[in-house]
């Protein structure tokens, strides 16, 4: 695993994504396969990532409202 996460390092630093944006990146995909895992269970989810349910809840939430703002952006850039 560990020449797996080297290999994507390198990549990342090749096109400039900052620290933030990589770890920000990894939260989100690493929540989205625990809740698909646990069938989008928040509770069951929370207890495996080991942080509370509400927390779990607030960042699914802002999640959303990113990916909706981001889709707009999309629709109104393609006209």
């Amino acid at each position: 695993m560990r020449t797996k996460l080297e290999a994507l390092i390198e990549e990342m630093l090749d096109g400039q994504i900052l620290l933030d944006e990589a770890i920000a990146e990894f939260e989100r995909l690493y929540i989205e396969r625990a809740l698909a895992r646990h069938k989008n269970h928040l509770s069951n989810t929370a207890k495996v990532l080991g942080i509370h349910r509400n927390t779990l809840s607030k960042r699914v939430t802002e999640y959303h409202k990113n990916a909706r703002s981001q889709s707009r952006f999309a629709k109104r850039s393609s006209r």
